[in-house]
Order: C-alpha cells, then sequence, then structure tokens
C-alpha cells in the first residue's frame, strides 16, 4: 500500500462488482489494517477489464486537469505530482465529493483512497505522539472522521475542501488518542465568563424554533426538513438538493434566505417571543407571496440570457424555477 505505516498481507483481490455495490467481503482476502482494506478495494475497482473512471473535461481546462474520462488510479497519480496546484486540486476534490455523495460506493471507496498518503501520515503522526493501544484503532478512527466529513460536513461550496476532509480525520484521530491520556477537551477556559450559567428556556432549543418558525410562516413547511438536515444536522446538501428536484446553488440560497428571516425574528423576538396578532398575520401574507412566486416560477418556460458585467460574460437562465423560487 502506498505510504502505509505497517505491512499488510493480502490475498486474492475482492471482485470490483462486489465493491463497487458496497457488498462486505470477508473471505479472508482483506488485508488487517483499515487502511488496507482501502487500498483493496482500491485495487479491485481501477483494475481491468472495466476500471472505474472520472470525466473532469468540463472543468475549466485552464486548471490544467486531465482531459477526458480517466482512470481513478491514473489521477491519483496525476495528483501526486501536482500537490502545489492548489486551484485544481480544489476543483478535482469538489468532483470527487459531490460523486462520493450521489453516485454510490464506488465513488466513497475511491476518494479514500485518493486521501490515504494524507491520512496514512495523519495516523501515523498521532501513533507516534504517545498511543498505547492497537495502531489500527486510531487507523479506523481516523477513516472513521474522514468518511463522516466526506459524507455530510464538508461544504464544496467553501475553499480547500481536501484540507477541511484531512482536518475533520486529524480532529477524529486526536479525540481518541486523548481520551487515552485521560485528557477532557474543553473550550477556550479565557473566553469563558465567570459566574454562575443561566438554563436555557426549553423552549429556545433549535429544534422547536424551527417548529415556530414554520407555525408563524418565517419557514416554510417544504423547507423544514431540509432546514434541520443541513443547518441541524450539519447533513451534505447535494443529496439533499437532488431529492427536491433542484441545484445546490439553488438550494444554498433559499436556505440562506431563510437564515436571515429567522435571524431578524430572533433579534426583534419574534421567534422567541409572543408574535402581536398583526405580525403574523404580515409574515401569513409574506409566506403566501413566496408560495405563489415559486408556483409561478415553476409554470414559467426557461430562457437563456446573457450578462455580459464579467470578462467573458455569464450565461445564466432566466425564470429557472429552482432559482427563482428560492
Amino acid at each position: 500500500m502506498t505510504g502505509a505505516t505497517r505491512d499488510d498481507t493480502a490475498g486474492p483481490r475482492p471482485e470490483a462488482s462486489d465493491v463497487a455495490a458496497g457488498r462486505p467481503v470477508d473471505d479472508g482476502s482483506w488485508p488487517t489494517s483499515p487502511f488496507g482494506c482501502v487500498d483493496a478495494a482500491f485495487a479491485a475497482l481501477t483494475c481491468d477489464p472495466h476500471p472505474l473512471r472520472i470525466d473532469l473535461s468540463h472543468l475549466d481546462p485552464a486548471l490544467g486537469v486531465p482531459a477526458g474520462p480517466i482512470n481513478v488510479a491514473d489521477l491519483r497519480v496525476w495528483m501526486g505530482r501536482h500537490r502545489r496546484h492548489w486551484t485544481a486540486l480544489d476543483a478535482v476534490w469538489r468532483e470527487l465529493i459531490t460523486q462520493a455523495r450521489l453516485d454510490g460506493p464506488a465513488w466513497v471507496v475511491a476518494a479514500t483512497a485518493l486521501a490515504l498518503p494524507a491520512l496514512v501520515r495523519c495516523a501515523a503522526d498521532l501513533v507516534a505522539g504517545g498511543w498505547r493501544g492497537d495502531p489500527d484503532d486510531v487507523d479506523a478512527e481516523v477513516l472513521t472522521g474522514f468518511l463522516g466529513a466526506l459524507r455530510d460536513h464538508v461544504d464544496v461550496a467553501r475553499p480547500a475542501p481536501y484540507a477541511r476532509l484531512c482536518r475533520a480525520a486529524q480532529r477524529a484521530g486526536h479525540a481518541l488518542v486523548a481520551q487515552q491520556r485521560d485528557v477532557v477537551l474543553v473550550d477556550d477556559i479565557d473566553a469563558i465568563p465567570a459566574g454562575p450559567r443561566t438554563p436555557q428556556r426549553p423552549w429556545g432549543h433549535p429544534d422547536l424554533l424551527v417548529r415556530r418558525a414554520v407555525d408563524l410562516g418565517l419557514l416554510d413547511a417544504c423547507d423544514e426538513q431540509p432546514y434541520i438536515d443541513t443547518r441541524l444536522g450539519r447533513r451534505a446538501i447535494e443529496p439533499i438538493a437532488t431529492r427536491l428536484g433542484v441545484t445546490a446553488d439553488a438550494l444554498r440560497m433559499r436556505l440562506r434566505r431563510v437564515d436571515e428571516r429567522l435571524a431578524w425574528a430572533l433579534a426583534d423576538g419574534t421567534l422567541t417571543g409572543t408574535a402581536s396578532p398583526q405580525a403574523q398575520q404580515a409574515l401569513v401574507r409574506q409566506a403566501e407571496h413566496r408560495q405563489r412566486t415559486r408556483t409561478a416560477c415553476a409554470s414559467t418556460p426557461a430562457t437563456a440570457t446573457v450578462d455580459a458585467s464579467g470578462p467573458a460574460g455569464i450565461r445564466r437562465a432566466a425564470g429557472t424555477p429552482e432559482l427563482a423560487a428560492a
């Protein structure tokens, strides 16, 4: 295994179809370490006759990424040779994260294998720092932290998605090592004011506030579950947008506007206090207006327009339902 901290003895490779379908393979052929399992699965997915390929031709050619469909194993070689081409690597990782979230377990394996060099180094540093248990436990925790971030917690719209994945893996491994050292991680003591704490009122719980926001019309009922999943559950936005039939950018815009409305309602006490009948009626009218706007936009055919305000012009869709209705 490339960059492994320990040698693994592996038997015959598992079938690529089993790996791609997410079926477990337990015939004694797997390596003994978590990282070795990832590498073995990756080898099965990228070997002939049907290796896993990725098409990056839709990315900006100026980035210098490989053109056309490319074997993911060859992509790993290319990424290793361009480790300081941050902009290109960010674009590639956004594609990998999106495919891992939308296109099945094969892409989860591929994305994890492409990050193995960094994950192995991270785990090795943590073990060398004084871990007294089984090194595989640290490997597994680092891998778990990476997979959790890959599945849900890294926003591909923000910069440096790969660095965020690696930091999540490192935090998970460090938390395990800290438990062995009998260290309790706390907030910055200097930032915590002295004195007694005021208990939080039950009706200030986020779930109850979201439900009250729906009742008041601040949050549309169709946006309640997506808002809970993304803002409270910290789930990835791409699968949710796909389920709703809108683009991820459109859903981000819609939820950002919800954030603004909730921030306003929290600031003036409408959400946490008692709303007057007049305020409630105004919120209901606003909610009805949003619904009418969405319905009207959904029935309007999309037409292409060009915004020439940029250097080369930006093509947009006028009347696109998921953008206009956000």
